[in-house]
């Protein structure tokens, strides 16, 4: 068979990812920290970047009645999807010469937020917050406090060296012995010091003998408690209080008792002095009721009002600058041109999602997460005209604060579960919120089984399997029937 080469023309069609079109497509996804974060290192990257100050902002900005109108008539800008990039109109006119002007003026103006400047501004004191001391900061200032010895010390130091977060030791005595050039039996009695420090039950080897130090530091005297946790804490975390009934030879009801004694007490020594901060969630949106409609308002407390720096604006419009430097600043004026619009971008597709999620959901803004309806991302997308995968970016990791609490967007979709009688689908969140009320508000001494929940669901007209009600039983961490019963008192 011969080989031979040939050439072939042919014409085919593609979809092409710009940079830019790839940016706005990044930009949208992005939470509200990651977007305050990419603006930031636009700043930098970009010296026709700049960010407008409290002064540029009372002077140009617009009254809130007038910002809320257009952003309800402006119109949705399609093409965010890959799907749909050969829509987007923006990039064919960012490559054309820019009229400076026009950039400075408009584009600056619509950036910014309709902000009222009555009030004075004074600083934000959630952000201020007073250092606070670890765990091993906290055991060493006792240690120095202490009397013991130099030696006794540097044990110590390497006990609490060991410790986890949660206050236990990790090292096995044997071990910090040898780090020491000590016997055991020296440890041992270094180590039951530190464990009479605050808070109570730490550096215990396990959770049988932190209780244990718990017990005897606050002086419980009912034996009942010690035993259970010396001899049955596993029965204990199963529950089965029947069978520790008939082991201990105690009736149920002091079991049960002894069991709430030892819930009392703390599992886990170390976390009142956790290192982890609490990490606050900043709503992206926020809905308000005012009267019978809600209104949609975006958050844009913290994000820079990017503007186009005139000193680089003048040097474009004069012509006595070098070729070279006057084709950076155009190419940095499209960069910066492109920033701002996909932002605009960004806050008008929200803008719209929610306006959209809060139409179909109105029944849930009024009544609870009872009355939440089903609804997937196809409703949403058919609703304002966009592609789903859009849709998929625009509530991924982007909060609303409601009437009822605050929510991720992604929350509000859900598939859900068939009506006996074929009328409407009932959201699964729904019924995951009456599965708990149900439990919540059972007798413990009779507690449903997943059977009887779906007896009592199909009176209201859902129809579900005991499985299902297994699993969201699980997803929401509640235990089963068997270990919810609790004996009578």
């Amino acid at each position: 068979m011969a080989l031979e080469l040939k050439q072939n023309l042919k014409l085919t069609q593609q979809l092409v990812m710009t940079p830019q079109l790839q940016q706005a497509i990044k930009l949208l996804q992005l939470s509200r920290l990651e977007l305050i974060e990419t603006i930031n290192q636009e700043l930098e990257a970009n010296p026709l970047l700049e960010e407008a100050t409290t002064a540029d902002l009372e002077k140009n900005t617009r009254g809130d009645e007038q910002g809320q109108e257009d952003w309800a008539d402006s119109e949705a800008v399609p093409g965010l999807a890959a799907t749909e990039a050969e829509k987007t109109p923006w990039e064919k006119d960012a490559i054309k010469d820019t009229n400076w002007q026009e950039v400075w003026d408009d584009e600056y103006r619509r950036s910014l937020p309709s902000y009222s400047f009555e009030e004075k501004e004074v600083p934000n004191y959630e952000n201020i917050v007073a250092s606070k001391s670890d765990l091993k900061d906290h055991l060493t200032w006792q240690l120095q406090l202490s009397d013991m010895s130099e030696e006794d010390r540097k044990i110590a130091s390497l006990i609490i060296g060991n410790l986890d977060k949660d206050g236990y030791l990790k090292a096995t005595v044997e071990e910090i012995a040898e780090d020491s050039g000590t016997d055991v039996e020296h440890v041992e009695r270094v180590l039951k010091k530190v464990q009479e420090f605050d808070p109570v039950g730490v550096a215990a080897r396990d959770l049988r003998e932190c209780l244990l130090i718990q017990i005897d530091h606050l002086g419980i005297e009912d034996p009942l408690v010690k035993e259970l946790v010396s001899k049955h804490l596993h029965q204990v975390e199963l529950h089965n209080y029947q069978q520790i009934a008939k082991a201990t030879g105690r009736k149920p009801e002091d079991v049960v008792k002894a069991i709430e004694v030892i819930k009392s007490l703390e599992p886990k020594p170390g976390r009142a002095y956790s290192s982890e901060e609490v990490q606050y969630i900043v709503p992206d949106i926020y809905v308000y009721k005012v009267g019978d409609e809600y209104v949609v308002a975006l958050n844009e407390e913290d994000l820079p009002n990017l503007r186009i720096n005139p000193v680089y604006k003048d040097a474009a419009k004069n012509g006595d600058v070098p070729q070279d430097a006057k084709e950076f600043i155009q190419e940095k004026m499209k960069s910066a041109l492109w920033l701002i619009k996909s932002i605009h971008q960004r806050k008008k597709t929200i803008y719209k999602v929610t306006q959209s999620i809060v139409k179909f959901q109105r029944e849930f803004l009024d009544k609870g997460i009872a009355y939440l309806k089903p609804m997937v991302l196809k409703d949403v997308a058919e609703d304002v005209g966009m592609h789903e995968s859009t849709i998929s970016r625009v509530t991924s990791n982007k909060y609303v604060h409601t009437p009822q609490g605050i929510f991720e967007l992604k929350f509000f979709f859900s598939t859900g579960l068939t009506r006996k009688d074929g009328s409407k689908d009932v959201a699964a969140q729904s019924v995951k919120e009456r599965i708990r009320r149900l439990i919540e508000n059972e007798d413990p001494t009779k507690p449903f089984s997943d059977k009887q929940i779906v007896e009592i669901l199909a009176k209201d007209n859902i129809k579900i399997a005991r499985r299902t009600v297994a699993k969201y039983r699980d997803l929401m961490g509640i235990l089963p029937s068997s270990r919810r019963k609790r004996p009578k008192i």
